[in-house]
């Protein structure tokens, strides 16, 4: 079903019992669709969520028109059960909407200042990588910052390792190694960031902010804005940490990532 009414008895609207993707289609055709699919499926086995039919699924992007749209679909167990209990055979319930898509292309262009973020992500191996509905972490993160020229909050867990931004991967490059944070125990597997690493030597490094003061290239990035290069990271007070020039060190990793998504990889004023 498209974007109907969701019964008050849902278990994703009572317990965030379910999963969603948001997937970015350019005129009907959905952008590392495949990569969404299996990370859906990698979930739902988790969850032990039975998925729609493939067919149901592959007919959604096709709802887009011409141009480019984010098609959010989202899975719940649907109804039933008892309190936490699940039921025996859950019927999952289906839910998506097609909306027009700007990207903000100066970010690309200019970068972002970001701020670290004093909530700390909890650990939960069995929930790792997905794209559950259960998001409150990354909510009351983005609670802590209302400045409209801080685009991203970046998030620790709670042994102080980098994990990720609010609604972005984290990559950066330090002593010339492209390296992003260990998500084993928390934070989502982004489709873009898998595919950069199937194309990139991205090393996956457990390491604190003072690697991001170490980096000579930080970037954020999703399947949905692309990647944004970062030119200031605060801390959570709002002091400088430090700033980076947008200059080529940053375009190589971009370049990849657009050309995935459709997005310009070769317009880029250097510095």
């Amino acid at each position: 079903m498209a974007d109907e009414a969701v019964p008050f008895d849902d278990r994703g609207f009572a317990y965030g019992d379910g999963l969603f993707e948001t997937v970015l289609v350019r005129d009907g055709h959905p952008l590392l669709w495949d990569a969404h699919l299996r990370r859906l499926a990698r979930g739902a086995e988790r969850l032990e969520i039975p998925l729609p039919d493939t067919q149901t699924l592959a007919s959604l992007p096709g709802q887009a028109r011409a141009g480019l749209f984010v098609l959010k679909l989202l899975v719940t167990r649907g109804s039933g059960g008892r309190g936490y209990a699940s039921p025996e055979s859950p019927t999952p319930r289906l839910r998506w909407r097609c909306m027009p898509f700007t990207p903000q292309s100066a970010y690309w262009r200019d970068g972002v200042r970001v701020r670290l973020c004093r909530l700390r992500v909890g650990h939960q191996p069995l929930l790792a990588g997905i794209k559950h509905l259960n998001r409150l972490e990354n909510v009351m993160a983005r609670r802590e910052w209302c400045d409209p020229e801080v685009a991203e909050g970046v998030l620790c867990d709670q042994y102080d390792q980098l994990v990720e931004a609010t609604s972005m991967n984290l990559v950066w490059r330090r002593h010339g190694i492209l390296e992003t944070p260990d998500l084993s125990a928390c934070g989502v597997e982004g489709t873009l960031l898998a595919a950069l690493r199937e194309r990139l030597p991205i090393h996956t490094r457990g390491a604190g902010v003072e690697a991001l003061r170490e980096a000579d290239a930080v970037w954020v990035l999703n399947s949905v804005q692309g990647v944004w290069p970062l030119r200031q990271l605060d801390d959570a007070d709002g002091t400088c940490l430090k700033r980076w020039e947008v200059h080529t060190a940053h375009r190589h990793l971009q370049q990849h990532a657009h050309r995935l998504l459709g997005y310009p990889h070769d317009a880029f004023d250097e510095a």
